[in-house]
């Protein structure tokens, strides 16, 4: 394994973070804050507790996951776009590097940079509400495997585009709904019986169920049902970003 390449692609786009501080972690920060002054501080602290858990508290998952998801999807999508439309890719494809060693580098700085941003945000929740993590180790194996998952759907996405209409569509129009709707701001069994059951067929409901029972025990989903959501969805797009490389499906056309 060339670790020199992989530790090349990863310093690369870890520095395009840091020259981009506000963007990439002070503006996502700063937006969740907000959220946690207004829906945990300020509506939490008049709403009822659900599953014996304070609102403002019982957010705290949602929120982070909602940054992870967006952040993840973002980074990796941007990551791989810009060496398409700026034609460096080609001097990637053509240097003795595999095709793993690409996709780690890429994705483990996506990844890496959506962890940090997650764990920023888990300090700066302390400020505004009182909460506890009761699986410390299952918390952050969620953010991890969470922030891989996403980041290999967002460089999906990033292959796919052709544009910066499409490069934003997905994340602005399919990811952030389903994040909004799949639990953060609440439980599903709050809903009608018709609608949890249709809830059950967004897969955010499951990543958020899960990373929430890492904090207070309490899930709207089997646990174990949760966890194997996440592997199934990991395997299906490093499938996808496998094939993708396999073809040269719009990399080497």
């Amino acid at each position: 394994m060339n670790l020199y390449a992989i530790r090349a692609i990863y310093f690369f786009e870890m520095h395009r973070t840091w020259r981009t501080l506000y963007q990439s972690i002070l503006s996502p920060v700063l937006s969740t804050s907000l959220y946690f002054i207004v829906f945990g501080a300020a509506i939490g602290s008049r709403m009822a507790h659900i599953d014996g858990v304070s609102y403002g508290a019982f957010i705290v998952p949602g929120l982070i996951m909602l940054s992870i998801l967006t952040e993840s999807v973002s980074n990796a999508s941007f990551g791989i776009y810009m060496p398409k439309f700026s034609g460096t890719i080609y001097e990637i494809l053509s240097a003795p590097i595999a095709t793993g060693e690409i996709v780690a580098g890429y994705i483990g700085a996506a990844a890496t940079k959506s962890v940090i941003l997650g764990t920023i945000i888990l300090i700066t929740a302390r400020l505004f509400v009182d909460f506890h993590i009761a699986h410390p180790v299952w918390m952050v194996a969620s953010l991890v495997l969470t922030a891989i998952t996403f980041s290999f759907f967002g460089f999906l996405i990033g292959i796919w585009a052709d544009g910066w209409e499409k490069l934003q569509i997905i994340p602005l129009m399919v990811v952030t709904p389903l994040t909004f709707l799949g639990g953060s701001f609440y439980s599903i069994t709050m809903l009608p019986p018709f609608w949890q059951k249709v809830a059950l067929f967004n897969p955010i409901v499951y990543l958020i169920s899960g990373f929430r029972w890492s904090f207070y025990g309490i899930s709207d989903v089997n646990i174990v049902v949760s966890f194997s959501m996440v592997m199934v969805f990991l395997l299906a797009c490093f499938a996808a970003v496998w094939a993708i490389f396999r073809t040269g499906y719009k990399i080497k056309a």
